[in-house]
């Protein structure tokens, strides 16, 4: 999960570094740009990704995908019940759950996997309890598709999602390895 804020150095550069271990798959989550600079910047984190073979998915901005006749999607959960036609556009829909019945809801509307959080303490959500492991172990058990947790995963917990969820999905970490 980007945050080109949180780099230290040169965004492309670290999306390089992150692609090259062909270890992650990258959700290109900047909220803060417009639809056309995300546009851009969305072209050169595609090209970096498919240059490696790692999974690009792009975030929130349902009409960039589309003008760019790209399938892989990550949105909040309103933004798909919103536009239930999106599971005609897109291959990968990715979706951000903060409960069981969201899961569900999720997966009933056709998301493909879900994001789940967040689990550990973050400074993303200063201040806000995090869900812990039963929030995490819940959401896994409601659903068929994949869960990747997500919130304060780094080296010294991430092994205590292991066995849990599918996966966990990293921000800081990452942005400054």
């Amino acid at each position: 999960m980007t945050n080109r804020l949180l780099c230290k150095g040169d965004f492309l550069e670290q999306i390089e570094k992150i692609a090259v271990t062909k270890e992650y798959m990258i959700i290109l989550r900047e909220k803060d740009l417009s639809a056309d600079e995300y546009m851009r910047l969305a072209k050169n984190v595609i090209k970096i990704c498919d240059k490696y073979g790692v999974d690009c998915i792009l975030h929130y901005f349902i009409d960039v995908c589309k003008k760019l006749s790209y399938k892989k999607i990550h949105v909040p959960l309103y933004l798909l019940d919103e536009n239930p036609d999106m599971i005609n556009d897109f291959d990968v829909i990715g979706v951000s759950v903060h409960s069981a019945d969201e899961a569900i809801k999720a997966e009933k509307l056709g998301a493909t996997y879900i994001t789940a959080g967040h689990i550990f303490a973050t400074d993303c959500k200063k201040g806000v309890p995090p869900r812990g492991i039963e929030f995490l172990k819940t959401v896994c058990n409601s659903v068929n598709i994949p869960v990747y947790a997500i919130g304060g995963i780094d080296e010294s917990n991430i092994d205590s999602i292991k066995n849990i969820a599918d996966g966990a999905c990293q921000m800081s970490t990452l942005m400054n390895m």
